[in-house]
């Protein structure tokens, strides 16, 4: 019995040290599978913080070539431009007007950012207008006024084909700004909703700033009387919808109007819409 219970006891023992034996293995297999895992995450973690910093250089990289890329077009149209001093100051408020009809119209964000980057293109067809025509003081001729509607044809040229989209859409504007809602604009005839919808935001812009702007041939129009012209084309020559959101934003078109600058008002007797407007 003696001989049993020692055999038993053995037994136990090297029972009891093959499980500290094993025990240990697990711990030390653990601890070093702890140790590889936080090795793993410290990587991931640089990985992370490396990451991290290129997207923001990448980041960084794009806002400097888009600003390179807006600023590009700035001063092409104002190349295109130049022989008219006031032509900076239009084309911000312009864009700006046709952003906030945008806006108003419920337009989504990026849309309402891509008309005001792709409007102030509206009349860089403008570069293809002899001086003499452009610039001229008085009245127009029936053959200067056709030429001066050959800039819509021109700046469609000048943007075509464009894999971008603001120089898809300027395109659009410098074709189609001159349209009108009855179908008695150029160089189309169209109508309606026919006629591009940034088309016709930026066809209301335009005409409210050069009415309310100085010209070779023309004082600004008191602002009243601009609004009232407005007004009198909804339907006409004005989508009636750009219509109605415009004049029941007034205020903002006046804030933007006095931020951006804008010529000495003058009090006319007689104001009407002016064809080369």
């Amino acid at each position: 019995m003696e001989t049993k219970n020692l055999s038993d006891a053995s037994f136990a023992i090297d029972q009891l040290r093959k499980y500290a034996e094993d025990f240990a293995e697990v711990y030390k297999s653990e601890k070093e599978k702890r140790k590889e895992l936080q090795d793993t995450n410290q990587q991931l973690a640089r990985y992370a913080d490396d990451l991290n910093e290129t997207v923001s250089e990448l980041k960084a990289v794009h806002q400097e070539l888009r600003e390179s890329y807006l600023e590009t077009i700035y001063r092409l149209v104002l190349a295109a431009e130049y022989r008219d001093e006031d032509t900076g100051d239009h084309i911000v408020r312009m864009s700006r007007y046709c952003a906030l009809i945008a806006g108003r119209l419920g337009l989504a964000p990026d849309e309402v950012q891509t008309i005001l980057y792709a409007a102030p293109m509206h009349d860089i067809g403008k570069i293809g207008i002899r001086d003499s025509i452009l610039l001229k003081p008085g009245k127009l001729t029936d053959e200067e006024f056709e030429i001066m509607k050959t800039h819509t044809i021109i700046g469609g040229k000048i943007l075509a084909n464009s894999k971008t989209k603001i120089l898809q859409i300027a395109q659009r504007i410098a074709i189609s700004h001159h349209e009108r809602w009855n179908g008695r604009g150029y160089p189309q005839g169209l109508s309606g909703a026919e006629i591009p919808l940034f088309a016709r935001i930026a066809s209301l812009a335009d005409v409210f700033d050069a009415l309310t702007s100085r010209r070779p041939y023309k004082e600004p129009y008191p602002v009243e009387r601009a609004f009232h012209i407005i007004k009198e084309e909804r339907g006409e020559h004005f989508d009636p919808d750009m219509v109605d959101v415009f004049l029941q934003n007034m205020d903002d078109v006046l804030r933007i109007k006095t931020e951006v600058g804008s010529a000495r008002d003058v009090s006319l007797s007689d104001f009407s819409l002016i064809e080369r407007e």
